[in-house]
C-alpha cells in the first residue's frame, strides 16, 4: 500500500496543480463559462484511463501463460520508460508549467472553440492518469496483491485531490519542489524495481536468457541453475528465500521499496544497480542545476528590489 500510496498522490498532485492552474486561469479571465468544456476534457481522460486499465487486467486472461509474461513484461519496460521520462520532464519544465498551460487556454480562447478547451482538459491529465495507471498494473503483477495496492492508489488519490482543494483556496501552502524532488527520487527506486520484474518476466517468456533458458549453468552437484559468481551472467545471483519467504511481510516491502525479491537473477541485478547509477546521477545533477541556477538568480533579484526601495525613498 506504501508504494501505491506515494504513487498516487505524487501523480494525484500533480494532475491536480494542472487542474488548478487551469480553472483558476479561467476565473481570474471572467470566463467561467469555458469551465464545462473544461471539466468534460478532464473527464474523458479520467475515463481513459480506467478503461486502460481495465483492459490491461482483464485482457491478460485471455492470453496464454508464456503470452502472459511477454506482454507484462513489454508493458512493465513501457511503464519505466514514461516514468522515468515524467521525472525528468518536472525537473525541467516545472517551473515553465504554469506559463505553458496559461499560453494553451488563451489560444483555445482565440483560435478555438468547444473542442479546444476539451483537449486541453484531456491532454493535461490523460498522460498523469496513463502513466499512473501502466505503472501500478505492473506493481500489482510483481507484487501479486491488487487489492491493496488499488487501495492504496485510491487513497493516495484522494489525499491529492484534498490537498489540490487546499492549495487552490490557499489553505495550505505546499514546497511542491521539494515534494516532487522527494517523490521522484522514490519514483526512481521504484522503477527500477519494475525495470528489473519486467526482465524475469522475459526470462521467462524466452525473450532474454536467464535461469529458465539453455543457457542457464547448472550446479554439478545439485543438478539445479546454479547460484552466486560462478553462475554469472545468465544464472541466479542469489536466493535467500529460506532466510526471507517469497509471501513474507519483509519480503513485500522490500519489493516495494527498493524492488528487492528472495530470488533474482543476475541479468536482474546488474540492469537494476545500471538504473539506480545512471538515472540516479542524472536526477541528482538535475537538481543540483536547479539550486544553481536559483542561487545565480537570487543576487540580481535582491540587487532589483533593493535598488527599487531606494528608488521610492529618494
Amino acid at each position: 500500500m506504501l508504494a501505491s500510496f506515494l504513487i498516487g498522490l505524487r501523480e494525484g498532485l500533480e494532475a491536480a496543480l494542472v487542474v488548478g492552474i487551469l480553472v483558476a486561469y479561467l476565473r481570474r479571465l471572467g470566463r467561467r463559462d469555458a469551465l464545462p468544456r473544461l471539466w468534460i476534457g478532464i473527464g474523458l481522460a479520467i475515463t481513459l484511463a480506467i478503461v486502460f486499465g481495465a483492459v490491461l487486467t482483464f485482457g491478460a486472461y485471455a492470453l496464454a501463460p508464456g503470452a502472459q509474461e511477454l506482454i507484462g513484461g513489454l508493458m512493465s519496460l513501457l511503464a519505466v520508460a514514461m516514468v522515468t521520462w515524467m521525472i525528468f520532464w518536472m525537473q525541467k519544465a516545472g517551473r515553465a508549467m504554469k506559463a505553458t498551460l496559461e499560453g494553451g487556454i488563451d489560444r483555445a480562447l482565440t483560435q478555438g472553440g468547444l473542442w479546444a478547451l476539451v483537449a486541453i482538459g484531456f491532454v493535461s491529465v490523460a498522460r498523469e492518469g496513463i502513466e499512473t495507471t501502466l505503472l501500478l498494473w505492473s506493481m500489482v503483477q510483481s507484487f501479486g496483491d491488487a487489492p491493496l495496492a488499488v487501495v492504496g492508489a485510491l487513497l493516495g488519490l484522494l489525499v491529492a485531490v484534498v490537498v489540490g482543494w487546499l492549495l487552490a483556496r490557499g489553505a495550505v501552502r505546499l514546497d511542491t519542489r521539494r515534494f516532487f524532488a522527494w517523490t521522484g527520487a522514490f519514483l526512481v527506486i521504484v522503477a527500477a524495481g519494475v525495470l528489473a520484474y519486467a526482465i524475469m518476466d522475459l526470462q521467462e517468456a524466452g525473450a532474454l536468457p536467464g535461469p529458465f533458458s539453455p543457457l542457464a549453468p547448472i550446479d554439478p552437484v545439485t543438478g539445479a541453475v546454479g547460484i552466486g559468481w560462478t553462475a554469472f551472467p545468465f544464472g541466479w545471483a542469489f536466493d535467500v528465500s529460506s532466510a526471507i519467504a517469497p509471501d513474507s511481510t519483509w519480503a513485500t516491502i522490500l519489493q516495494a521499496t527498493i524492488g528487492f525479491r528472495p530470488q533474482m537473477s543476475w541479468l536482474q541485478v546488474v540492469v537494476w544497480a545500471v538504473y539506480i547509477l545512471v538515472v540516479g546521477f542524472f536526477f541528482l545533477r538535475g537538481l543540483r542545476g536547479r539550486r544553481t541556477a536559483r542561487a545565480a538568480v537570487a543576487p540580481v533579484e535582491n540587487a532589483a528590489t533593493s535598488s527599487l526601495t531606494q528608488q521610492g525613498a529618494a
